[in-house]
C-alpha cells in the first residue's frame, strides 16, 4: 500500500498525525524520513496528541529516544505509549541495537526519525513515511518551519497495512505493492 498526501503547512501535518494515531496500535513501527525541517517531529507531535500521551513531543536528537506514557482516557482505559527515537546521530547498527527498541515494541507505538536502513529488521510490518518540502520558496528556510507545503508519501509494509485507508487518501489512490520496498 502506497499513498501520497499533500499537507499545506505544519498545522495540517500535525492534524494528519492526529488522524493517523486513530489507526495505530501497540506494536506499530513508523519510520520517518525527510530532510531537516521537513516536518518529522511536527508529524510526531500530532501522533502524540492523537494517542493521548503525556509530555511535550519534541525532537529527541540529543537524547536519542523518549518514551511518552499514555494518559488515561475518559473511560479509564489507556492507549499505547509512544516511543520517539531520532536515529540521526547513530553511527552503527550496534548503537541502534543498544537502544533495545524491540523490548518495548509490543507495548508502544514506536516512531523512528531518520530510521530508514536501521530499524526495518525490528518487525515484518511497518509504516514508512517520507516527508518532502518543495525548495526555492516559502518554507525553504528551516527557521520558517511552520510555513510551506509538505508532500507525504506513505508506504505500508506487511500484512498489518494491507488495505488500510490512510487519512486524506481516498481508497482508489492506494496502489498495491509486494511486501518490502517498492
Amino acid at each position: 500500500m502506497t499513498a501520497q498526501v499533500r499537507l499545506p503547512d505544519a498545522d495540517a501535518t500535525r492534524a494528519w498525525g492526529r488522524e493517523l494515531a486513530a489507526l495505530l496500535r501497540a506494536g506499530d513501527l513508523v519510520v520517518l524520513t525527510g530532510d531537516l525541517g521537513a516536518g518529522k517531529t511536527t508529524l510526531t507531535q500530532g501522533l502524540g496528541q492523537g494517542l493521548g500521551v503525556r509530555g511535550q513531543v519534541a525532537s529527541p536528537t540529543f537524547v536519542i529516544a523518549r518514551e511518552h506514557p499514555p494518559l488515561p482516557r475518559p473511560d479509564g482505559t489507556r492507549g499505547p505509549a509512544l516511543v520517539h527515537v531520532d536515529a540521526y546521530r547513530l553511527g552503527s547498527l550496534d548503537e541502534v541495537e543498544a537502544l533495545d527498541l524491540d523490548s518495548a515494541l509490543d507495548e508502544a507505538v514506536t516512531v523512528v526519525e531518520w530510521g530508514a536502513g536501521w530499524v526495518e529488521g525490528l518487525t515484518d510490518d511497518r509504516l514508512e513515511l517520507r516527508l518532502e518540502r518543495p525548495h526555492g520558496g516559502v518554507g525553504d528556510d528551516v527557521e520558517d518551519a511552520a510555513a510551506g507545503e509538505r508532500v507525504l508519501t506513505v508506504h505500508g509494509v506487511g500484512e498489518r497495512w494491507a488495505g488500510v485507508v490512510l487519512p486524506g487518501a481516498p481508497a482508489a489512490s492506494h496502489a498495491s505493492h509486494e511486501e518490502g520496498r517498492a
